[in-house]
């Protein structure tokens, strides 16, 4: 069943409805279609041919359910759309072997490139206050297609672009490449409060799915970087000898087999993908059947039916949901900020083969644990309070070894390599779980709770972009270990 709200004005106010019931009405609009779960008399070819169903029973089998009630399509299509999330800032940072080649920069780069993502925060920032303050609030649904289509477009121009330079006072700077990081950045960080929000009206078992893709999006870029050569130990090699004998060895590192240019299009190819998931995922009706029973209203405003929001979750006291929060905050402080800047200092000390197996297993660990979760689900409270004491001591030890560098404990021993590069995977591992849990518990509390995980997640991050960037170019807190050959 649907409804309108009227103001006081005489305003309308749609507001979309989503419950179980037997009887649809085909001349229902997007934002009032009752779904249930029988087939539609005046549904498309295409949808008849993309429901898996049947290939969901016989995997429902073999898997002891974890298929059940669920739409492969549908998981697919979440899996493209979280893809398009953090895809052209991971591969940005990626690619910076190569870019500080030709940047004036140089290795100060990184930082510059820092602080352009911290101004893509504006845009979350905007989002969030039009939608609490303006009278006319934005579609959810085509805002989102605006800001895939800037990270595509952002990607693309980069290939083209990322080496063009401009004199800003007085000083050569890589100004089209640091404005093509903040559009790019501004679709990273406004998918925080947008597109998880948008993931919060699909069943639960979706929001999992999504995560995947997150993941993915900086597993890609990775495995895209490591065919094309970038971050291969250099081979020592012999460049000279001294009159008292003494041999001098250089480290050398093969070119890369394809260039820049050819990396940001095939991330282009890859953000063409997720826009692609979106559009589809928010026009099938195959994908709306997927919804839960929910009222959305006002942009990503909504409310669950009281029997489903029963069924997935309790209602959470004042005391738990701020502390989720402060929790999501704490994790995005480090995780997404403090951790990525002082993996160097923690693993390079253990050797190039140490670092580089961490960096990669790091990678993989995030995509790994949001998959096991479509195995192993929780939403327990209790469960969440122990991921976070194990993660809170694996982020003690690794951020030891940090402060210790270039002489942390072990670091001349396999056994030293062995534990930084096993704490740093199952660190990144149990944070991405631990992520998935807090974000479905909130998501079960309906309102704006998504909205507000993503906002803080993205002020935890901000925060902690800032204080790491400082105390690593300004202090002697860590200390660089020397490459030798």
């Amino acid at each position: 069943m649907s409804g309108i709200e009227t103001n006081n004005v005489g305003q309308i106010n749609a507001v979309y409805t989503v419950v179980s019931t037997s009887d649809v009405d085909a001349a229902s609009t997007d934002f009032s279609r009752c779904i249930d779960n029988k087939s539609d008399p005046n549904e498309s070819e295409l949808s008849v041919f993309l429901n898996w169903r049947t290939i969901g029973k016989k995997m429902e089998e073999k898997y002891g359910g974890v298929f059940k009630n669920r739409s492969l399509i549908v998981d697919l299509l979440a899996i493209f759309f979280g893809i398009g999330t953090w895809l052209g800032v991971n591969g940005t940072f990626i690619q910076l072997p190569l870019l500080v080649n030709e940047a004036p920069e140089g290795w100060s780069l990184p930082s510059y490139l820092s602080v352009m993502v911290q101004i893509g925060n504006l845009g979350p920032l905007i989002y969030t206050l039009i939608q609490k303050y303006s009278p006319r609030k934005l579609n959810d649904g085509w805002t989102i297609h605006g800001i895939l289509l800037i990270g595509a477009l952002s990607c693309l121009l980069t290939a083209f672009f990322y080496n063009q330079t401009a004199v800003v006072g007085g000083v050569d700077h890589s100004v089209a490449l640091f404005v093509l990081t903040i559009f790019t950045a501004l679709n990273a960080c406004t998918s925080s409060v947008l597109y998880m929000p948008y993931m919060g009206r699909f069943k639960e078992q979706y929001m999992v799915t999504y995560f995947i893709g997150e993941g993915l999006s900086g597993l890609l870029p990775s495995v895209l970087a490591l065919i094309q050569g970038v971050g291969e130990t250099g081979e020592c090699v012999l460049v000279n000898v001294t009159e008292t004998g003494e041999e001098i060895y250089e480290s050398l590192s093969q070119p890369a087999r394809f260039d820049t240019k050819v990396f940001f299009l095939v991330l282009f190819g890859l953000m063409v993908l997720s826009y692609i998931g979106y559009a589809l995922l928010n026009a099938l009706p195959l994908a709306r059947q997927e919804y839960a029973q929910v009222t959305v209203s006002e942009g990503n405003k909504y409310v669950y039916d009281e029997g489903h929001s029963q069924q997935e979750s309790k209602k959470l006291s004042r005391t738990q949901y701020t502390s989720l929060l402060l929790l999501i905050g704490a994790i995005s402080f480090f995780s997404n900020a403090v951790n990525q800047s002082i993996q160097s200092y923690s693993v390079a000390p253990y050797g190039a083969q140490a670092y580089h197996l961490a960096a990669t297993l790091s990678v993989i660990a995030n995509p790994v644990a949001c998959f096991m979760a479509m195995f192993l689900h929780f939403t327990s409270l209790r469960t969440i309070t122990v991921l976070s004491v194990l993660a809170a001591l694996l982020n003690g030890y690794v951020f030891s070894t940090a402060v210790l560098s270039p002489y942390p404990w072990l670091y001349d021993e396999t056994i030293g390599a062995v534990l930084v590069v096993t704490a740093w995977t199952l660190l990144i591992g149990i944070i991405s779980y631990l992520k998935l849990g807090i974000t479905t518990v909130m998501r079960s509390q309906g309102g704006q709770s998504l909205v507000w995980v993503g906002a803080i997640t993205q002020l935890g991050s901000a925060i902690g972009s800032v204080l790491i960037f400082f105390i690593i170019n300004y202090t002697r807190f860590f200390q660089a270990a020397e490459s030798t050959c």
